[in-house]
């Protein structure tokens, strides 16, 4: 008898507390075959809009290519052998399509590489030619598409350096590349696994406040620096179409490469040292000097130190010169900003920047163009008398548009568009542009008039737009609007000579495909024809559905039914509801609704809409506003706006008759599986819930987290009561945790979510715990995928779907 006890306690513990080391699963066919189906092209469209590239890829990676080795160094993730980000997307093929010629049929590039691996695709400067990679087992080559010839020629062997972006550079007459290639000078690696350390690491602080986010990928130690500069470090080459190589620079930590719009000159940002352990690369020193096209140093335009140290808050920039860049309209002329409140967004002040623009030879400072009200966040250049900056606000939601005369600061800039950038209902849309005469990206001005290019999203519904702007009077008149209600016409251009758009449309079960639209006669011309390959799921029921809070706040909610639902008998089906969280200032803008429920239904790994198939309802993107209005914030009533947001939800569904409201499930990825913990704590709205790649505790990210300023000694009862963690003693609902071993985003670190189940294993929780093996943020192996599928699958079946039946046998 005791025998029989030990054997049945030892059983007991075993199912309760052991791990499953499963091997890869996958999930039913009728979600399976959902997720293994070919994919549609990315498409590239030159300027003139008679060329169309058609770029294929794999859907997934492997998990056999996640598992290469991978440094992570800075906030850079890299594959030291081959000398590109380890983490990049490839595409495997390319065709080409002439839209000029209407029975041109779509031609296969020829010449590829065997198994090609190809990315970091540049125009050449006439648009004749594309330059691009591609990795091989052992390095990055340098190759060129001949659009004409429809064929590709390699360059370069496997030499380049594409461990920190910006790899290749057309010079301007397109005869020849400015290529980062492995530094002559680059020492061997240190094996930082089997190094023997000669010391401890030592940091340390003067007293000053450094509040940095919890950011990941970081250097920890003196091999870690070792390692990042030896991969970072590049010579730049100037290279010729036909392999001809001259060493243009010496090796440095070279990040950004740009061409002045004329080609004479090249502004060339490096890293420069100490290098840090608490900010990625992107903040260590840096110096920018500007060159002329044979290499010859000009001047050196900024110095930046260390950053460290900013002032709190979103809007805090550091002091001095920045976001030096070329005027596209101008031959060579830079412009930088200037912060006027020292950086600090606590200082008051009637302007917050400045923008100033310097001559060659470069030295000293600029002239005065334009100064904003709010943090400086770019222009558009359209000649010498026209321009448009845009600023922004955090703290406010606030954006202005300004239309200024870059020629003369003394005419005072006019404030064109001033609204909260989360107003989608207000929003005018972005202006059209044209390639210059430099190849430049420049506004299009045609009889005085620019034009805006909207999504039309409106109360009603959304209706793109097309809009022009007097430049004298800034009167506007509306040129085309869309009106499909059963469609959406993404508008992508707009060629006013031609009086042409380019626009892409799709529905729910049409995928979508690109046309040209005359505005003259509306006629459409339809440039592709791709297939939905989604056909088992195309007949679904897909409705947008609108309710309201119980404090009056408008939301919504993408609604679908299951397969074969008999919307006549209404029978009383589980549910599914999936959502992220988004912090408003404003309770009308909370309460806009930018969904469409002629977007064509694609479901993707994150996507929930699968479980259609297996009899479930779907309630996708519900509206989750976490409003804080005047003084406050939106996270100070968090918890409380959380549960009245899904319990609105749920309502709204079983007002239709359509779900048992008993067995409704809630799922989130990152602040969306924050939201899911919290629900399961607070609430007894919910079956059980899927929470993917989240943080539960916010003591450790202290110094603010999503769009929360504040840390934490400044408001601990707010990180308190937002913790799951704090918390789990009140989870009372099965919770299903995935997480990916290598989540490199700030905050999510996967020690949340160990740490998170450890404490509802320990206070009795039922918990799943899923960690995919090397997979980040975001899931990329089809491997991982598939198993997630399975997880989520055999989740729901088990307590939502049954869960009476599990009741029942307990």
């Amino acid at each position: 008898m005791k025998y029989f006890l030990s054997i049945l306690l030892t059983f007991i513990l075993t199912s309760t507390f052991a791990q499953d080391n499963l091997e890869y699963q996958k999930p039913p066919e009728e979600i399976l075959e959902l997720v293994d189906v070919p994919r549609a092209p990315s498409v590239l469209l030159n300027d003139s809009k008679d060329t169309m590239i058609l770029l294929y890829r794999n859907s997934y990676k492997s998990i056999e290519e996640l598992s290469k080795e991978e440094l992570r160094l800075g906030g850079l993730r890299i594959d030291p052998k081959t000398n590109i980000g380890s983490r990049v997307t490839y595409f495997n093929n390319v065709k080409i399509k002439k839209l000029n010629d209407k029975k041109a049929e779509v031609v296969q590039v020829e010449g590829l590489p065997e198994n090609p691996k190809l990315t970091n695709f540049k125009w050449s400067p006439d648009q004749s030619k594309i330059a691009l990679t591609n990795t091989t087992l052992e390095g990055v080559e340098l190759w060129v598409l001949d659009l004409n010839k429809a064929s590709v020629t390699k360059i370069t062997d496997a030499n380049l350096n594409a461990n920190v972006g910006d790899v290749i550079n057309w010079f301007e007459d397109g005869n020849a590349l400015l290529v980062k290639m492995i530094a002559e000078k680059r020492k061997p690696l240190i094996n930082t696994k089997n190094a023997v350390p000669t010391g401890p690491t030592v940091s340390e602080n003067n007293g000053k406040k450094a509040q940095n986010r919890t950011y990941q990928d970081l250097l920890k130690n003196k091999n870690d620096e070792h390692n990042f500069e030896q991969l970072a470090m590049s010579d730049m080459y100037k290279v010729a179409l036909d392999g001809q190589k001259e060493k243009w620079l010496e090796g440095s930590l070279y990040t950004s490469i740009d061409f002045s719009p004329d080609g004479n000159y090249v502004l060339v940002t490096t890293v420069e040292k100490p290098f840090s352990y608490l900010v990625t690369y992107r903040r260590f020193p840096s110096k920018t000097t500007v060159y002329n096209k044979k290499g010859q140093k000009v001047e050196t335009v900024l110095e930046v130190p260390l950053i460290e140290d900013l002032p709190q808050g979103f809007m805090a920039v550091r002091t001095g010169k920045r976001r030096f860049s070329w005027r596209d309209d101008k031959p060579a002329t830079l412009t930088y900003a200037v912060a006027l409140d020292g950086g600090d967004p606590a200082n008051e002040v009637e302007y917050r920047d400045e923008v100033f623009e310097l001559e060659a030879p470069y030295k000293g400072d600029g002239k005065s163009i334009l100064k904003t009200i709010n943090r400086f966040a770019g222009v558009q250049w359209g000649n010498d008398e026209v321009a448009v900056a845009y600023d922004y606000w955090w703290n406010t939601r606030n954006t202005k548009k300004y239309l200024f005369n870059p020629s003369d600061a003394s005419q005072k800039a006019i404030v064109i568009t001033d609204r909260n950038y989360q107003d989608r209902y207000s929003d005018p849309g972005s202006f059209v542009t044209e390639r210059n005469a430099m190849g430049s990206s420049v506004l299009t001005i045609v009889n005085d008039q620019l034009f805006t290019i909207g999504d039309g999203f409106t109360k009603e519904g959304q209706f793109p737009f097309v809009d022009q702007m007097s430049i004298k009077t800034q009167e506007k008149k509306r040129i085309y609007q869309s009106t499909y209600t059963d469609k959406i016409e993404d508008i992508q251009k707009y060629d006013p000579k031609k009086k042409e758009l380019l626009v892409r449309i799709e529905s729910a079960k049409e995928y979508p495909n690109y046309f040209f639209r005359s505005i003259r006669n509306k006629k459409l011309t339809q440039i592709t024809s791709f297939e939905n390959p989604f056909k088992s799921i195309q007949d679904v029921h897909k409705e947008v559905i609108t309710y309201k809070r119980e404090d009056g706040l408008e939301l919504s909610a993408t609604l679908y039914l299951p397969v074969g639902y008999d919307k006549e008998k209404k029978e009383k089906m589980p549910m599914i509801m999936w959502a992220y969280p988004t912090e408003f200032k404003d309770k009308s803008s909370a309460s806009q609704s930018t969904q469409n429920p002629n977007e064509f239904t694609y479901p993707y790994y994150g996507s929930m809409v699968y479980w259609v198939t297996r009899g479930y309802v779907v309630l996708d993107d519900a509206s989750f506003p976490i409003v804080g209005e005047g003084d406050e914030e939106p996270n100070d009533s968090f918890r409380t706006q959380l549960v009245a947001n899904a319990k609105a939800a749920i309502d709204a569904v079983d007002n239709l008759g359509y779900i048992d409201r008993e067995r409704v499930a809630v799922g989130g990825h990152s602040y969306g599986a924050f939201m899911v913990a919290n629900l399961l704590s607070h609430s007894d709205l919910f079956a059980a819930g899927i929470a993917r790649s989240g943080a539960y505790n916010r003591t450790l990210t202290p110094f603010g987290f999503q769009s929360e300023e504040r840390n934490y000694w400044e408001a601990p009862e707010v990180y308190y009561t937002m913790s799951p963690f704090m918390h789990a003693d009140k989870m009372n609902q099965p919770l299903l945790l995935v997480h990916g071993e290598a989540d490199n985003n700030s905050g999510t670190y996967p020690m949340q979510s160990e740490r998170y189940f450890n404490a509802l294993k320990g206070l009795g929780a039922t918990v799943r715990l899923v960690m995919l093996p090397k997979e980040s943020h975001g899931y990329r192996s089809k491997e991982s995928i598939l198993h997630l599928l399975w997880e989520q699958d055999q989740w729901l079946e088990k307590h939502v779907k049954n869960k009476k039946t599990l009741q029942e046998n307990k």
